[in-house]
C-alpha cells in the first residue's frame, strides 16, 4: 500500500497547528458566516461544547479540517469557520489575561490571517498588535474596538468583520469566568483531525468551488477571489493607501451602492459580474495587445456568457479602468441626480429603461431570449462612450457631454437596412463591436468637445462607419461655422426616419461641402417635411404610396422596383408598394431610388400628398392600372391588404394581392 493510501491524518490543537504554518483564510472561502445573527444557534452551539470542555476537563475532537498547505501556509478548505471562532477564543484569552505583550504570544497569533480579503485580513492583525482592555462581565467588546481610533468604520461594513465582532461579545459573555483560559485552550483538551489533501493524493482542484459548507460560490466570488490574487501578484497597487485598494473598496463603498441601486432577488452578484466582463470586452478591444481572432473569441464569449470572464482577461490597464469607472459611478450615484438625468434625444432600440449603468448591470435584454442578463453590444457602447466621457471630464459639462453622446448615437444608430425593412444593428457581431469600441476609443481624444475635434478634420486609424464618421465631420463643419445651424441639424438627426443620419437632406438641397454655400433654410423646410409626414413607423400610409406612384426618375414612374419577386401563377412581376417603414430608409440611402424620394419630398414643400396625386397629369402612354390606383383612392384604402402586386409583362394590369404569396387568381383583385 502506498503513504497515500495509508495517510489517515493527525490530531492537533489550534496551538499546534499555528506554530506550525501560519494559517490563511484562501481567496476562494466565503465569509466568516459563525458570527452572522441568523447563525446564533450554531455559534451558541459551539461554543457551548467548548465552554463545557473546558470547564469540566472533558476533552473534545472537533471533526476534520481539511487543506493544503502553500508556502508554508496552511490554507484550510473544510474548517475555516471553526479554525476562525478558535483564533478568535484564543485572542480572547490572551486579551483577556492581558498576554499580548508577551512578543512570543502575539507572534504566534498573528499568524491566523487571510490571503487577499484586504480589510479582514488588517483587522485581524490589528485585532493582535494593538489590543484592548478586558474590564468585566458587561463590557460590549465590539463597542470597545470600534470605537478605537485604529479601527476604520468602513470595516463594519466586512461581512466578516461584523461576523467576528459578533463572536468576539459571544465568546466573552461565555468565557469571561474561566480562570487560566489560555493555558487550558493550550493544552489538548480541544483537538481536531488534520488532513492534508496532499498526503491523500488529492488538490484543492476538488474543493476549489466549495465554501466550508460545500456551497458553490457565484461567479463574482470565484472572479473576486482570483482577481485580488492578481492585483497583488502583479503590484498592480503597490503604495497605495489600504482604505484605496480594490479589496477593501469592492467589500465597502463599492458594493454599497450596487446594494442600494441594482439589488435584484437579494443580491448583487449578477449586477458586478456583468459590469466586469462589459468592461473586459471593452478593453480588450482598446487595447488589441492580442490578436483579431483572440479578441473575437473572448468578445463572443463574454456577451453570451458574462460569469466567463477571467482575472486573465486584464491587464494593469484594464484593472484601471475598471477601479475608475467602479469610483466614476459610486460618485455620480450619490453626489449627482445621475439615476434621473436622461439625453434630450432619442437612443430608438437602445434606450434604457434607467440609466447606462443600469443597463449594463441589472436591466434584461429585451432584444434577446438567449442573453437576457447580458446587455446588447450597443448597449455596451454606448456604456462605454459615457464611462469614458467621465473619466476624461472631471467638471459636469451637460451640453459637452450630450454633444459626445449624441455623435455616439448617430454611429451606432446606423443599421444595415435591407429592401424587405429589416434593420439588424450595424453593432451586432463581436467583430462590429470590436470596430466601434477602437473608433470610439480614438473619438474619446476629443469628448471634451466633440465638434471642435471634428471640425479639425482628425486623421483617424480606425476605417469603421467611414461614412458616417464623414457625415459627422461636415455636420460639425456647420456647427462651428454657425453655431445656429446646431438646433436644425439636432432636430433633423433625431427624426425616427433617419435616425442620425441626414446625408439624404444634404443630397435634397445639392449640398456642396461647403459651410459659404449651406441652404439652412431649405434645409429646415426639408427637415420639417420628413418630420410631418415620415415622424414615426406608423407614418407610412395610402396618400404616400399613391403620391409616390406619380413621381419620375429617367422617364420611370416606378419607385416600386427597389424589391422584385415572381408570382409564377401569372407569370408576372411581383413588386411592392412600401409594406413596411423601414423600406423607405433602404430607398433615401440607395443612389437611385433616392431621386424618386428626392423629387417627392422637393413637392412636398409645397403640396400635400393628395394634392399631388390630384394634380398629377398623367401622359398618353401611361399604364391605365396605375392611373387607377392613382385617382382611385378606394382601390388602394378597400382592397390593398399587403401592400404587395403583381405587374403583367405587358404592363396592361396589375393584380392586388390578398396575400404575399398567393397559390391561386382567385380572390386577387385584377386592375386594368
Amino acid at each position: 500500500m502506498s503513504n497515500q493510501e495509508n495517510y489517515t491524518g493527525r490530531i492537533l490543537n489550534f496551538n499546534d497547528l499555528i506554530n506550525e504554518h501560519s494559517i490563511q483564510i484562501p481567496i476562494i472561502q466565503r465569509d466568516y458566516a459563525q458570527g452572522r445573527k441568523n447563525q446564533k444557534e450554531v455559534r451558541d452551539n459551539f461554543l457551548n461544547a467548548i465552554f463545557n470542555c473546558l470547564k469540566n476537563n472533558e476533552p473534545i475532537k472537533l471533526d476534520f479540517i481539511y487543506g493544503s498547505v502553500v508556502d508554508s501556509k496552511f490554507q484550510p478548505l473544510d474548517g475555516q469557520q471553526r479554525l476562525t471562532t478558535l483564533f478568535l477564543l484564543h485572542w480572547y484569552g490572551a486579551t483577556k489575561e492581558e498576554l499580548l505583550s508577551n512578543k512570543n504570544i502575539s507572534d504566534l497569533l498573528r499568524k491566523f490571517t487571510y490571503e487577499t480579503r484586504i480589510s479582514s485580513r488588517e483587522f485581524s492583525q490589528v485585532l493582535v498588535k494593538e489590543s484592548i482592555k478586558v474590564l468585566n462581565s458587561d463590557q460590549i467588546l465590539s463597542e470597545t474596538i470600534i470605537d478605537k481610533n485604529w479601527f476604520f468604520l468602513s470595516w463594519k461594513n466586512d461581512p466578516t468583520i461584523d461576523s467576528m465582532l459578533r463572536s468576539i461579545d459571544a465568546i466573552h459573555e461565555k468565557f469571561f469566568e474561566i480562570d487560566n483560559l489560555w493555558e487550558k485552550l493550550k493544552s489538548n483538551l480541544i483537538q481536531f483531525y488534520f488532513v492534508e489533501l496532499e498526503n491523500m493524493g488529492l488538490t484543492d482542484d476538488l474543493y476549489i468551488k466549495m465554501n466550508a459548507r460545500g456551497k458553490l460560490l457565484t461567479p463574482f466570488e470565484n472572479f473576486k477571489a482570483g482577481f485580488q490574487k492578481k492585483i497583488i501578484d502583479e503590484n498592480w497597487e503597490n503604495g497605495l493607501d489600504i482604505k484605496d485598494q480594490f479589496g477593501v473598496k469592492i467589500d465597502n463603498d463599492w458594493t454599497d451602492f450596487f446594494w442600494d441601486y441594482f439589488r435584484k432577488n437579494n443580491t448583487i452578484d449578477d449586477a458586478q459580474i456583468r459590469l466586469v466582463s462589459a468592461i473586459a470586452m471593452t478593453m480588450s478591444s482598446v487595447e488589441r495587445v492580442n490578436s483579431t481572432d483572440v479578441r473575437i473569441d473572448l468578445i463572443n464569449q463574454l456577451q453570451e456568457e458574462p460569469s466567463k470572464v477571467r482575472p486573465t482577461h486584464f491587464t494593469k490597464r484594464a484593472f484601471d479602468f475598471l477601479v475608475s469607472t467602479l469610483d466614476i459611478y459610486h460618485e455620480r450615484l450619490f453626489l449627482y441626480d445621475y439615476l434621473s438625468d436622461k439625453l434630450p434625444f432619442p437612443l430608438w432600440r437602445h434606450s434604457p429603461k434607467g440609466s447606462f449603468l443600469s443597463m449594463i448591470v441589472h436591466e434584461d435584454n429585451a432584444t434577446s431570449t438567449l442573453q437576457r442578463n447580458s446587455a446588447t453590444y450597443t448597449q455596451k457602447v454606448l456604456f462605454f462612450a459615457e464611462s469614458v466621457y467621465y473619466r476624461k471630464n472631471d467638471e459636469k459639462n451637460k451640453e459637452t457631454y450630450e454633444d459626445w453622446m449624441r455623435v455616439v448615437r448617430n454611429i451606432v444608430s446606423r443599421g444595415d437596412v435591407e429592401k424587405d425593412g429589416s434593420r439588424p444593428d450595424i453593432v451586432r457581431s463581436p467583430q462590429s463591436f470590436d470596430g466601434v469600441i477602437n473608433l470610439i476609443n480614438e473619438l474619446s481624444n476629443g469628448c471634451q468637445n466633440i465638434y471642435q475635434f471634428l471640425d479639425q478634420q482628425p486623421n483617424l486609424k480606425s476605417q469603421y462607419a467611414k461614412d458616417q464618421i464623414n457625415e459627422e465631420i461636415e455636420k460639425a463643419r456647420l456647427i462651428c461655422f454657425d453655431p445656429d445651424y446646431r438646433n436644425i441639424i439636432f432636430k433633423a438627426e433625431d427624426n425616427e426616419l433617419l435616425r442620425g443620419k441626414i446625408s439624404f437632406i444634404f443630397h435634397c438641397i445639392n449640398y456642396n461641402f461647403n459651410p459659404l454655400n449651406f441652404d439652412s433654410i431649405k434645409f429646415s423646410k426639408i427637415a420639417d417635411v420628413i418630420n410631418n409626414y415620415f415622424g414615426n413607423e406608423k407614418s407610412l400610409n395610402n396618400n404616400i404610396r399613391r403620391a409616390m406612384l406619380t413621381i419620375e426618375v429617367k422617364g420611370n414612374y416606378e419607385f416600386y422596383s427597389y424589391w422584385w419577386s415572381y408570382w409564377h401563377i401569372d407569370n408576372a412581376t411581383k413588386r411592392r408598394l412600401f409594406d413596411k417603414f423601414r423600406e423607405i430608409e433602404y430607398c433615401i440611402n440607395d443612389e437611385y431610388y433616392r431621386e424618386y424620394f428626392k423629387k417627392f419630398i422637393l413637392q412636398l414643400m409645397l403640396k400635400t400628398p393628395q394634392q399631388i396625386t390630384q394634380d398629377f397629369i398623367p401622359s398618353e402612354n401611361f399604364p391605365n392600372w396605375k392611373k387607377r390606383l392613382i385617382k382611385e383612392s378606394n382601390l388602394l384604402d378597400n382592397n390593398n391588404k399587403t401592400n404587395h402586386i403583381t405587374i403583367a409583362e405587358d404592363n396592361s394590369y396589375c393584380y392586388l394581392l390578398k396575400s404575399k404569396r398567393p397559390r391561386e387568381i382567385e380572390g386577387n383583385i385584377k386592375i386594368q
